[in-house]
């Protein structure tokens, strides 16, 4: 099949399924006429490689997962730790994300949202009010 077909299936662009090939992510064959061709196993990489962005991986770690997954001897202890560090890393982004929405939230409750023009959100992304920010620096 053509890359378009290939990026309907998978709901890539054309774009993004080239760029994996640069990356070597994946290998696609050439037609006669220059254009790429793919295989049933060319997709099941890129439905693997979709569902791995899903989950949140980076390149490099896909890269590493990708390798992996190709490799029928690979020690599963490999797979595990990359699939823990990167659970830890989530968890951080996460609790970090919480604790900005809780920031925003109290200045959100502190604003009368009215017709006045004064606004403890805006004061509080300037560093004058935000509980807990450091204060307005020159």
């Amino acid at each position: 099949m053509l890359i378009s077909e290939a990026a309907r299936i998978t709901g890539l662009t054309p774009k993004m399924i080239r760029h994996y090939e640069d990356l070597g992510l994946l290998n696609s064959d050439r037609a006669p006429n220059g254009y790429r061709v793919y295989q049933d196993q060319d997709l099941d990489t890129l439905h693997f490689i979709v569902r791995a962005k899903e989950l949140g991986f980076n390149l490099a770690d896909i890269q590493q997962l990708t390798s992996l997954w190709r490799d029928q001897q690979r020690p599963s202890s490999e797979v595990k730790q990359l699939a823990q560090a990167h659970i830890k890393a989530l968890e951080s982004r996460a609790a970090l994300l919480l604790d900005m929405a809780a920031k925003l939230r109290v200045l959100a409750e502190q604003c009368q949202g009215d017709h006045q023009p004064d606004c403890p959100i805006l004061d509080g992304l300037e560093g004058g009010h935000c509980s807990g920010s450091a204060q307005k620096t020159a």
